[in-house]
């Protein structure tokens, strides 16, 4: 049987299991937000511990704490910035909009652990929360999460997946296939071209995602309750990032508007746009390896993916697509994190935006899935299938869309009727083109030869 000790707030008493690192409003949160069993991302809880440690020595810095209790707390709140005690987080993402509940949790985790180590009481609201309020903590916690985040995972999982489609993309040049549009046969591409597209998609989108990063890098620390900073010494915000960019190598600023920083999520909206903007070319590349890789025998087959499982419970020898179905599935994720963050983001109701929790979680989900999909199509996709020259070709030399090239030497009518009957008749369009027109075979050679049209 669990065992438990008696721990007291300003509601009363309330009992906790014996062992956990946390207290009383950490267990009133837990026995109230029973919602999904979702709690905060490890990227959130960590960075939580650097804002705790950044705090307690810019509290130390202004003379708030003792430098004793302030390296205490420090301590704590490094190491669970390192990854440890995250088990004692148990709080569920829907829970106060503020992130109070949150926010007390690492305040009484903190609070356990350096009196622990001290040897002596430490308060988790006067001393580790000192010139603090939830509603400056959990809005820089967004921030500072999703920052580290897109430092460490998200953009170089990006320069990768582009670095891959770059390397298949200098060997492919000699390559050339009917292109489409509207799902038609379409003018010709070289398959280098078309892989050039994915690419700058994938550039372009890291490019859109820096423009976020400086407003990110924007703190609400400081603002306190309301934002005019009550309880927190004039210096304690440059001080507090000075730390902070210290412990995590991130420069970070105090925002330029308090209030802005604590009543709206602004940024997090805008980056969440940037991550579905991103989540929609990696739909669209995955579903034109879906599309490339059909048949084998009924599709287009011009590649073949990496057999990676077997792909049917009944249907043997049968292989699916499963990376880009598995990273369809994580952008269409994102785009509903997307709506998800806008939604919150407009309850900024006055002085304090009450859905902050929801925020942290999916914007740090969808970019824990972007990683993860360009990390997936990279490196289990893209690097190693393999092209199917030979459909490519037929494909190609059957193609009479490659008429249009005619356009201007017989008109668009005249290429029209040869088109037609090159369809009809299933020929080659060079052959019905020398048939219907008084051009000479060198000159339709040359006007027709799909290398000179890319």
């Amino acid at each position: 049987m669990t065992e438990f000790r008696t721990e007291q707030d300003s509601l009363g008493e309330v009992k906790v299991p014996a062992q956990a690192l946390y207290g009383a409003q950490t267990q009133r949160a837990i026995d109230n937000f029973q919602f999904s069993g979702i709690t905060l991302p490890g990227g959130f809880i960590s960075s939580l511990g650097l804002i705790k440690a950044a705090a307690a020595r810019a509290n130390a810095d202004v003379g708030l704490l003792e430098s004793t209790v302030a390296d205490g707390i420090a301590a704590a709140a490094m190491s669970i910035s390192n990854g440890e005690h995250h088990d004692q987080f148990p709080v569920d993402v829907f829970q106060t909009g503020s992130g109070t509940s949150t926010n007390m949790n690492a305040n009484e985790v903190i609070a356990t652990l350096a009196a622990q180590q001290l040897g002596m009481p430490v308060h988790p609201n006067d001393h580790v929360n000192c010139s603090q309020s939830s509603n400056d903590v959990i809005p820089t916690a967004i921030h500072v999460s999703a920052e580290l985040a897109l430092e460490n995972q998200l953009l170089p999982a990006i320069a990768h997946l582009a670095g891959v489609i770059a390397a298949r993309e200098e060997h492919s040049n000699d390559l050339i296939k009917t292109g489409r549009t509207h799902l038609m046969d379409a003018m010709p591409i070289s398959l280098a071209q078309e892989l050039s597209g994915w690419r700058a998609q994938m550039t372009l989108g890291a490019q859109r995602i820096e423009g976020s990063r400086p407003q990110l890098r924007q703190l609400a620390q400081g603002g306190t309750a309301v934002g005019t900073g009550i309880n927190a010494d004039p210096q304690f915000a440059t001080r507090f990032c000075f730390h902070l960019t210290e412990c995590s190598g991130r420069p970070f600023t105090p925002a330029e508007n308090y209030f802005a920083a604590i009543a709206s999520q602004d940024v997090a909206v805008a980056l969440s746009g940037q991550l579905k903007s991103l989540a929609v070319a990696l739909l669209k590349i995955a579903n034109d390896l879906r599309w490339m890789n059909s048949g084998p025998l009924t599709g287009l087959a011009e590649l073949t993916l990496k057999p990676l499982q077997p792909g049917s419970s009944i249907m043997p020898g049968k292989v699916n697509p499963v990376i880009p179905e598995a990273v369809a599935m994580a952008a269409a994720q994102v785009i509903g994190n997307d709506s998800v963050i806008t939604i919150a983001g407009q309850s900024g109701n006055f002085q304090l935006n009450v859905m902050l929790p929801v925020i942290a979680h999916n914007l740090l989900q969808s970019i824990t899935l972007l990683t993860n999909s360009c990390k997936a199509l990279a490196d289990n996709c893209i690097a190693d299938f393999v092209f199917n020259t030979e459909n490519i070709q037929a494909s190609l030399a059957n193609n009479p869309i490659l008429v249009t090239a005619l356009n201007n030497e017989i008109g668009y009518s005249k290429a029209a009727e040869i088109a037609k009957r090159a369809y009809a008749e299933k020929r080659p369009i060079l052959d019905v083109a020398a048939e219907m027109t008084d051009l000479p075979m060198d000159r339709l050679a040359e006007l027709l030869n799909p290398r000179n049209l890319v």
